[in-house]
């Protein structure tokens, strides 16, 4: 522990003050005096830096606390005070320091920064939410503004005070300034500015060609006629032509790029005194100005792009212009033509080009078939479809105006629009396939419900801002902010899903994938918030007793079929059923022959079709991350996971209230860590966590994050670690009364449990024509139809790939055997890998692996023994409902 601070009396004994070569002041704090004794180089960093004494000491503490984990290397340790300062600053938010500043310091890039501040995560609070969410928001303001710069640089060498100008407006004139695609539509408006106004000789023919004459800056001449005239106010100084030229080279939306300039730009223009100005604005200008901001934003230095500086431009960015070109033909003594390269932009606009060209024919409103199917129906639902959609995009409006600023409204209309375009073409191709199916036109049911049309929509645009939001999506209106907007439970909306994309076929495989991102997350998280239909849903389902369950898990081991359609899940929420009960039987009677069941058939509550989907779908999910993280963690203990599967699916089907306000993830974790506990595998938490952290679209908060108990009137709901949840809530949860078999038939090598069947996991359901298919017998060959005949194949395929195009000149025989070599050795190499490989290498420190904090609270033994009594009492229950089954099918056979 560092010394307090130094008392003002004297004292009878006078110390010697320690000589330091930074001449510290007399009335410092003396933690300062004992790092500067430890490390004056430390401390010299700290007043480089102009640091606080407080931030100082927090960050040393800082540094010790994970200075272990750290190579032991002076430069590696200096970059490493640099990031323990940025961190220890951020969190306190006393920052004195930009990112910049500290770069330079240390002479580090910001993508090792990253990697830096990664690697400092060994602890599950190590860094702070605070801190995580500034770095996250960084780090794609970082990839934005690159990609921007690279794209600018490639239009022309413009001059420094355009592209610091380009920072400036949108640092101040975009609310969401990591929105890619807003962001690249003010660049074309800084770039059209900037252009009417350079020197007709340095701009190329294209641009020369392009601007207006009425829009040239005005000669000698007419400006002293215009000093004579009378004022008024400045005309718009937009080159409509100039600035669809850019658009057109660019695949960008003019009408869009004009919005933006509109609103936006010409906002900033006036800010800036520049909207009547037809010369250039001063560089020292405008640079101050974005000194200004940069210094309260405190994170990276925009311009240093133009230097090529490495704090920016480490070896991690982007390869160059020359080197991203690849020529089309193969054979190299053909003539090579150089192929555009796939850009996060040049996707981006690609993307939002063939939205709106698959949106082409379609109105804003109802078509003719959509009108008839409206008429067809018993109550016309067509005032209720308008009202309804005029209604949400009012809400649509607001929230996004508040997301990205009041002079985004146009764009947001914009966005609006194509939704409601694309909400009108899926309905129109929903019924037509109904219509096929029933051979009914009458969906006077289905129309007339506002939570489907609600979820339609939301669906449509929710595809509309994956298309724009590209890469950066998730920065600012990440799902599920459209239920948010629209007050839609998630288990509502999933139900629309699979039914959208197959009703629409255009999509793309990324926005397919983004859909099916959704889904996930409902099934993980999203359907199970507190107030959640589901959680009702299962009650009824499990009302009649125990043996009523959302889905029965002997037909898990069958195939998935995705035939589901809106219709099914909305139009029959439930099914009705009827079943046959055995009458009750004493413990240790034999069962009730066949013969002797009551033929009486026994009413039961209606069952859900949409929970009986849900519960299929979660567990092949669940199944999934289990089997996922049992191949990364057990591949010696294989043995393992039909035990781990067993004691998931039964919480999920009879304790799933664990699940309230949880994550699916949380209860995959703890079934693991709870098997390997009675088994006596040495597989420890901070292990499964590591092993979490490389899998898909998983984030810390989840192991970091969870809840405890519930909030009060008093006080609000109680989060902590994972091992936390595991010790206080999975392993304390109540279990039900009816046990009847012993605890030691859980290890009894002769007669084990009966173990849940393991689910079928089928392919994704949502295929398309245009998704690329892999080659039966290999894991890394796949074939991919032409979309697009117009385009490429070159441009569709990946650079890191073989490219063979049927029909054209393959190059040297020996392009074959390297192809063979490729299939042939995939599976092979695959299998050394899983050979050759371990266990991820734990983590070196983790809270819960101090101070004995592994192990459960309380004895092992009495852990243990709960977690055996539930597997017994899954044991128990899954005999019984086995035999009810095999009764069940018995009768209904004879019937």
């Amino acid at each position: 522990m560092p010394p307090k601070k130094r008392s003002s009396g004297t004292t009878q004994n006078k110390e010697v003050k320690p000589t330091n070569r930074y001449n510290l002041p007399d009335n410092c704090y003396s933690p300062l005096i004992q790092i500067t004794l430890a490390h004056e180089d430390f401390v010299g960093l700290c007043m480089t830096l102009q640091v606080t004494d407080l931030v100082c000491d927090q960050a040393w503490t800082f540094w010790k606390s994970v200075q272990k984990s750290i190579e032991d290397n002076p430069d590696t340790q200096r970059r490493m005070w640099g990031v323990c300062l940025y961190v220890t600053s951020t969190d306190m938010d006393v920052a004195s320091f930009t990112l910049t500043q500290m770069q330079k310091a240390v002479e580090l890039n910001v993508k090792q920064f990253l990697s830096l501040v990664r690697k400092l995560d060994v602890n599950m609070d190590t860094i702070s939410s605070r801190v995580h969410s500034v770095l996250t928001h960084l780090e794609k303001r970082y990839d934005v503004t690159l990609a921007l710069y690279q794209r600018f640089e490639k239009e022309k060498e413009m001059q420094h005070t355009c592209w610091t100008m380009f920072l400036l407006a949108k640092g101040r004139a975009l609310q969401m300034e990591d929105d890619l695609v807003i962001a690249f539509q003010l660049l074309l408006c800084v770039l059209e500015f900037f252009i009417k106004r350079c020197p007709a000789g340095a701009l190329q023919p294209l641009y020369q060609s392009s601007i207006s004459k009425a829009q040239s800056p005005p000669t000698r001449t007419s400006r002293r006629n215009q000093s004579k005239a009378k004022p008024r106010p400045p005309e718009p100084e937009l080159d409509v032509q100039l600035l669809e030229t850019l658009c057109e080279e660019n695949d960008c939306n003019p009408e869009e790029v004009k919005n933006v300039y509109k609103n936006s730009f010409c906002a900033f223009l006036e800010s800036m005194d520049l909207s009547r100005s037809q010369d250039l604005p001063q560089a020292s200008e405008l640079s101050r100005q974005y000194e200004e901001m940069h210094l309260r934003a405190r994170d990276f230095d925009g311009r240093l792009f133009l230097d090529g500086d490495q704090t920016l431009l480490g070896p991690t960015s982007y390869p160059s212009q020359a080197a991203e070109r690849t020529p089309k033909k193969n054979q190299p003594e053909e003539e090579a033509v150089l192929i555009p390269p796939q850009t996060p932009i040049r996707a981006a606009m690609s993307s939002i080009q063939q939205l709106r060209l698959d949106l082409t024919s379609t109105g804003d409103q109802p078509s003719a078939n959509l009108v008839i199917y409206f008429k067809n129906c018993t109550v016309d639902p067509t005032d209720g479809v308008l009202r309804r959609v005029e209604t949400l995009g009012q809400m649509f409006g607001q929230r996004f105006c508040s997301a990205a600023g009041p002079r985004m409204a146009d764009t947001g209309r914009q966005r609006f629009t194509l939704g409601v375009r694309q909400y009108y073409k899926v309905m129109e191709s929903m019924l037509k396939s109904e219509e096929k199916r029933l051979s009914v036109q009458n969906f006077s049911k289905l129309l007339n419900d506002s939570t489907f049309h609600t979820s339609l929509l939301a669906c449509a645009l929710q595809v509309v801002m994956a298309t724009y939001g590209g890469e950066s999506s998730s920065g600012h209106l990440p799902f599920p902010w459209i239920l948010d907007v629209f007050e839609l439970a998630a288990f509502d909306f999933y139900k629309v899903i699979e039914s959208f994309i197959k009703a629409e076929p255009s999509l793309s495989k990324d926005i397919v994938k983004h859909l099916e991102i959704c889904e996930h997350l409902i099934m993980e998280t999203l359907a199970w918030r507190k107030g959640s239909l589901v959680f009702d849903l299962l009650k009824q389902a499990q009302g009649e007793g125990s043996a009523e369950q959302p889905e029965t898990p002997a037909t898990l081991n069958q195939p998935l079929q995705h035939n589901h359609t809106a219709a099914d899940l909305y139009l029959s929420p439930v099914r009705p059923g009827y079943r046959v009960l055995p009458p009750p039987q004493c413990p240790g009677t034999p069962p009730t022959s066949l013969g002797s069941l009551s033929q009486a058939p026994i009413p039961q509550h209606p069952r859900s079709n949409s929970l009986s989907l849900f519960y299929k779908k979660l567990y092949r999910l669940a199944y999934t991350r289990l089997n996922m993280l049992c191949s990364y963690l057990l591949s010696s203990n294989p043995d393992l996971e039909p035990f781990m599967w067993t004691l998931l699916q039964y919480t999920l089907q009879h304790q799933y209230e664990l699940m309230r306000d949880r994550h699916l993830d949380q209860l995959i974790m703890s079934a693991m860590y709870a098997i390997c506990k009675v088994k006596n595998v040495d597989l420890r938490f901070k292990t499964i966590v590591t092993a979490y952290k490389t899998m898909p679209n998983t984030n810390q908060e989840t192991f970091k994050h969870v809840l405890i108990t519930e909030g009060t009137e008093l006080r609000g709901p109680h989060h902590d670690s994972i091992i936390i949840f595991y010790n206080q809530v999975f392993m304390q949860n109540p279990h039900p009364s009816h046990t009847t078999t012993t605890t030691s038939s859980l290890c009894a090598p002769f007669q084990p449990p009966t173990l849940s069947p393991i689910p079928q996991i089928p392919r994704s359901p949502y295929k398309y024509p245009s998704s690329p298919l892999r080659v039966p017998g290999s894991n890394n060959v796949y074939i991919s139809p032409l979309k697009n005949p117009r385009m490429s194949p070159s441009i569709m395929t990946p650079r890191s790939r073989m490219l063979v195009s049927i029909g054209e000149s393959f190059g040297p025989s020996n392009r074959f055997q390297k192809i063979n070599q490729m299939v042939n050795s995939s599976d092979g190499s695959m299998k050394r890998s899983m050979e050759q490989g371990s266990a991820p290498k734990p983590l070196k420190r983790l809270r819960f692996d101090m101070d004995g904090q592994d192990e459960a609270d309380g004895s092992k033994a009495a852990g243990e023994s709960t977690l055996i009594q539930r597997l017994a009492e899954m044991s128990s229950t899954r005999c019984r409902m086995q035999e009810q089954k095999m009764k069940e099918d018995a009768e209904s056979g004879k019937q």
